[in-house]
């Protein structure tokens, strides 16, 4: 006894080979994307610990979004490029420095993604002693129209990252 394909599965194979295709396409696409991302977002850290540790605020303030928020610890919620800008420029002139940042987990979706991190700063004390700060942050991050990763909102605390 012969076992023969019916003209219905012969018909199909072509059609589940194309999905088993697409889908193997989507997948790596998505995988591409996602590590994309993560590569384009800790690739934006050494320009932001760059930028704030040199006291250059402006360049701080455009990696972030136009419609920015921080949410900085025991302090009012900061909107806008602008009032971003002007937040990290009291940081400089207060005389912080030395800052450091570790991206420990990036996700991405679309054109939203988040980062999990931690970072030092020193912080000068009233006797002028530098301490230094550490503690936990996470960043939305928005791809813009022009393929760039920027800071959408940026909220962060003191204390042990792990």
């Amino acid at each position: 006894m012969t076992c023969r394909k019916s003209r219905k599965e012969d018909e199909m194979r072509p059609v589940k080979s194309f999905a088993f295709a697409a889908v193997l396409l989507l997948s790596s696409a998505l995988s591409a994307a996602a590590q994309s991302a993560r590569e384009d977002i800790e690739a934006a850290l050494p320009k932001f610990m760059d930028a704030f540790n040199s006291g250059n605020a402006a360049a701080v303030g455009q990696l972030y979004t136009e419609d920015a928020a921080l949410l900085p610890p025991d302090s009012k919620r900061v909107d806008g490029r602008k009032g971003v800008e002007e937040f990290w420029q009291g940081a400089i002139k207060g005389g912080m420095k030395n800052l450091t940042l570790k991206a420990l987990e990036v996700e991405e979706s679309a054109n939203l993604a988040y980062e999990v991190g931690a970072f030092t700063l020193d912080v000068p004390s009233k006797d002028g002693a530098l301490s230094t700060l550490a503690g936990k942050y996470i960043v939305v991050w928005k791809k813009g129209d022009d393929g760039t990763w920027r800071l959408h909102r940026d909220i962060w605390n003191l204390g042990a990252a792990q």
